[in-house]
């Protein structure tokens, strides 16, 4: 009996059935963290609050988002991955129903948290879905699928929730995912199914005790972190005494929990796989290239509309060029991957992201024009495609099967955590580095000079010419010339900013020769070279 559990596992199904199907919900899934940004406007005016508490839609679903990530793997121990992943869609199914429904802000934020809940448990459920339904030498293909859903999700969903809120209804932006999540589960049902090693798994769990403690503490964390790292930047960060609270709890509960998750016998994440060095180092590289990826999405519209003036539409059309290159380029990867050594395409990767960064520092100025935004994150992403199926890929190399959904969730987490680290990082560094390069504008500026009384005269006739009394076009003259100051100031911070992460995705590259390579073998296994 125990041969046969042992023995390589084939799903009673088509692989790539099994593949497209869970798919189906995690590109559900990702397009709702994106497809909301752009009706915020919209949700607040309707629901009568402000911009700043309408922004706690966003910030509910990512914090209970990441809450479920690193237990995901625990979760679908205790209770079968299939009933687990099948229990998300339908969490999340049923929240989105009831967002659209929602009669306040408050309510909606209530099934936000829900929804954040149902949808943190999709994506590493369906990495470790994929990962065991396809032998080593094929994972590289089935990454590759998923890969695209994930990338391909975020760049129409800026767009989409645009075009639904204006010509519909905000509430739509969630109805639309209940008949998908219907679907979802219906597939799922008839052609999902726990392996066998997954089976004895969990046997051997039932009747241990939970660990509750370690629960506890990673739950407060990560909340913790993530309401500091959402709300830093409007709060002044650490002249905050809650944000100062918040962080340095969720440090001190971080600390506490990996001491507690080490010793503990059935932790709820195992921690002892950091012992492992491509773990470890692919775990590394989502954390980074989180920070880097999740950053830039937020940095280009950002720039777009804030110093451009382009409407939230346009600037979510800018980002679409990068998802549809990476549904290109993708299946070559995935085919690659496993003819080419993996370690390899990610130093391409690395090097091809860093040089379209350096680049794209080059094409960041007030006279930008749409072409140029679409054209530097195409390239940004077309080198993120040679480091995505590679580094899911090596992640799995000399880890136990009966792992998988500890890999598939920690992934996540690393990544999505890089990402809110990123996105506060990079916009507090825009702030404080446009701040001082202001101040050193203006300390060469000097009103009286010749150049400053030029530069105000000529504006001054120029609002003269439109109307404008004397006194009132002097006034706005000097108005304008500090606005032109501001904006100078802020968009050579941006280029500052680029050039510094395209500095620290280039020195990844060394990294990569801690990892080993793998070699897939008999049957669903493979050894490490």
């Amino acid at each position: 009996m125990t041969d046969a559990i042992d023995a390589p596992w084939k799903p009673k199904y088509n692989p790539w059935l099994i593949a497209l199907t869970v798919t189906m919900a995690t590109f559900m899934e990702v397009l709702d963290t994106s497809i909301a940004n752009v009706s915020l406007p919209h949700i607040a005016g309707n629901l009568s609050a402000s911009q700043v508490e309408s922004a706690w839609v966003l910030t509910s679903y990512l914090v209970s988002n990441a809450i479920i990530l690193p237990i995901s793997a625990w979760l679908s121990t205790i209770i079968g991955r299939k009933r687990f992943y099948m229990a998300c869609v339908a969490l999340f199914t049923t929240s989105s129903f009831l967002c659209g429904l929602a009669p306040s802000l408050g309510m909606l934020i209530f099934f936000r948290i829900l929804q954040g809940v149902g949808g943190g448990g999709l994506q590493p459920s369906e990495q470790a879905i994929l990962a065991d339904t396809f032998p080593a030498s094929k994972r590289g293909m089935a990454f590759a699928v998923y890969g695209m859903a994930v990338v391909l999700a975020p760049a129409i969903g800026p767009t989409l929730g645009g075009y639904i809120t204006d010509n519909y209804n905000w509430r739509w932006i969630f109805y639309i995912n209940v008949p998908i999540g219907l679907l979802s589960l219906f597939l799922t049902n008839r052609l999902v199914e726990d392996p066998p090693f997954l089976k004895r798994e969990q046997e051997r769990r039932r009747g241990i005790r939970a660990d509750y403690v370690g629960l506890g503490l990673i739950t407060i964390a990560i909340a913790s972190l993530q309401i500091a790292l959402d709300k830093g930047q409007e709060s002044d960060w650490f002249s905050s005494h809650w944000i100062t609270s918040l962080v340095v709890l969720a440090g001190y509960a971080f600390l506490v929990w990996i001491v507690w998750e080490w010793h503990h016998p059935n932790p709820v994440v195992d921690i002892r796989l950091f012992k492992r060095r491509n773990f470890a180092t692919a775990m590394f590289f989502s954390f980074t290239v989180g920070i880097v990826l999740y950053g830039t999405t937020f940095m280009i519209p950002q720039f777009l509309q804030v110093q451009l003036g382009y409407p939230a539409v346009v600037a979510g059309e800018a980002l679409a060029g990068g998802g549809f290159i990476m549904i290109m380029v993708l299946p070559l990867v995935g085919t690659m991957v496993s003819r080419v050594d993996p370690r390899k395409m990610m130093a391409f990767g690395f090097v091809s992201i860093s040089a379209a960064m350096y680049y794209m520092s080059s094409l960041v100025s007030l006279t930008m024009d749409f072409r140029a935004a679409f054209l530097m994150r195409t390239l940004q992403m077309f080198g993120l495609a040679f480091i995505f199926v590679p580094q899911n890929v090596l992640a799995y190399v000399g880890v136990p099967r009966e792992k998988n959904n500890q890999i598939s969730s920690m992934n996540s987490f690393m990544r999505n955590v890089g990402g809110s680290i990123g996105i506060a990082l990079i916009s507090t560094s825009i702030a404080r580095v446009a701040q001082r390069r202001r101040y050193s504008m203006v300390a060469h500026t000097t009103p009286g000079t010749p150049q400053y009384e030029n530069l105000v005269s000529g504006l001054a006739r120029t609002l003269q010419g439109k109307g404008a009394g004397s006194v009132e076009a002097t006034r706005q003259a000097h108005g304008l010339v500090s606005f032109i100051i501001d904006r100078q100031a802020t968009t050579i911070a941006y280029v500052e900013v680029i050039s510094i992460l395209a500095v620290i995705i280039l020195c990844l590259v060394p990294f990569l020769l801690i990892m080993r390579r793998n070699r897939p073998a008999v049957g669903d296994q493979a050894v490490i070279h």
